[in-house]
């Protein structure tokens, strides 16, 4: 195939604008950003389930303390009772001694319930304090999803203006090189997943990073100036320029 040698050298422009695109697509697949917001979100639900155990073991103490409460003032009512019985002189010997028993018993009962009563309200009072902590882990995991989105929202509207902007200097690139030359350059650019010619440098092919040597050499060097070349590594359109060193 033969093309204008200035046309030719319009693939370079055109190699750049997609290296350019496919720079953007990896970073787009691989974007720092987005594992951040995953991280950002794991984190979320962690804290987010920690605030709900906190809560529930809150409001079972909180049920645990009042029931314990009850059971104190039924006892202490008791004790009241027996002692209006015993102080009011109407009841028998037996039944004076009986009730004496009975006192001591609810004193014992008494003091019982109300040492597991304040170790309920301390286990209560800690299950509070881990719960306070817990929410306060949660508002802050929150804040920082929402930075987290928004640094990736950001790197997202980056990449798609950049993208904008390198898919519209490539179509103007293109306009100006003709359907044969732009069909075999985005034929081999789709074989080799990245650009369809690169430059001759020093007689290296830019591409493969590969020099040139013997018949390959002489045959670049004594091809045509508008002759469309090849790199015999990675297939890729050879742009000669003053560079080349043929």
């Amino acid at each position: 195939m033969k093309a204008d040698h200035f046309e030719q050298q319009k693939l370079l422009d055109l190699a750049a604008e997609d290296v350019a695109l496919t720079q953007l697509a990896h970073r787009h697949r691989n974007l720092p950003e987005v594992a951040a917001v995953a991280a950002a979100e794991e984190a979320e639900r962690a804290l987010s389930a920690d605030v709900v155990r906190a809560e529930t073991e809150v409001r079972d103490l909180g049920r645990e303390v009042k029931r314990m409460e009850s059971d104190v003032e039924t006892v202490r009512a008791r004790e009241a009772k027996d002692q209006r019985l015993l102080e009011s002189g109407s009841v028998s010997p037996k039944e004076m001694t009986n009730l004496q028993h009975e006192l001591e018993s609810l004193k014992r009962r008494q003091s019982d319930l109300e040492d597991q009563e304040l170790e309920l309200m301390q286990r209560l009072e800690d299950a509070e304090a881990t719960l306070r902590t817990a929410q306060q882990g949660l508002e802050q995991a929150r804040a920082d999803r929402d930075r987290a989105v928004q640094l990736r929202d950001d790197a997202l509207a980056d990449i798609a203006d950049g993208t904008q902007r390198h898919e519209a200097a490539r179509s103007e690139v293109a306009a100006v090189i003709s359907a044969p030359l732009l069909s075999l350059y985005d034929r081999i650019r789709t074989q080799t997943g990245s650009t369809g010619a690169a430059m001759l440098r020093a007689r290296a092919c830019q591409g493969c990073r590969l020099e040139l040597y013997g018949n390959e050499l002489a045959a670049v060097r004594n091809a045509d100036p508008h002759e469309v070349v090849r790199c015999e590594n990675c297939g890729r359109i050879l742009v000669r320029t003053a560079e080349s060193g043929l």
